[in-house]
């Protein structure tokens, strides 16, 4: 059974609505997964400076090693590898709930370009903390070392948006305990 149009065609503007909020939610988690897998692949590419970090070079013919020196030791390497992983996991996986939990869209906007930028300032502080002698944790130094440049470029974006992740995962674990607002109680039409 299907829904009586008035005069106006006002289910059509509904449907229409519906379809253009449906429409942008996809754009916003197509953008989502693309800074997910861009980060994804500086993680990969992180991997590289791992290996060249472990084993001094690159090997360009077996037993034949060409020296290369990257900055950082192994363990910041492998920071900023597997971070950089898990950080791109985190926004390809909020901008998959999304839907599920019935967010709002102008909330799934704002929430799904925050952890966006959780993603990338993280990029960031593992970046610089590869140059900072105190692998930017404190704006002065402490036990690993002393502070530079790198450690304040590394650490305020850090600092601001661990403030920052904390809030979007706390409105997103209160949006899972409400009911669904968009797409679940979207009229489908009879689907």
């Amino acid at each position: 059974m299907g829904r009586k149009l008035n005069g106006y065609g006002t289910e059509t503007c509904v449907t229409t609505t519906s379809t253009l909020a449906q429409s942008q939610a996809r754009t916003l988690q197509r953008h989502m997964i693309g800074h997910g897998m861009l980060i994804l692949l500086v993680g990969l590419l992180a991997g590289g400076g791992l290996l060249v970090s472990l084993t001094g070079g690159l090997e360009v013919w077996p037993g034949r090693l060409l020296a290369v020196r990257v900055p950082g030791d192994s363990a910041a390497w492998v920071r900023f590898h597997i971070g950089q992983l898990l950080n791109a996991f985190l926004i390809v996986m909020v901008a998959l709930i999304l839907p599920v939990l019935g967010v709002a869209l102008t909330l799934a906007r704002r929430v799904g370009w925050l952890i966006v930028g959780t993603g990338w300032a993280n990029t960031l502080f593992y970046a610089a903390a590869l140059f900072a002698p105190n692998r930017a944790l404190t704006f002065g130094g402490n036990r690993f070392g002393a502070a530079n440049g790198a450690s304040l470029i590394g650490l305020v974006p850090a600092l601001v948006f661990a403030v920052v992740s904390i809030v979007a995962v706390l409105v997103l674990a209160a949006q899972s305990f409400r009911r669904p607002v968009w797409p679940a109680t979207q009229d489908r039409g009879g689907i």
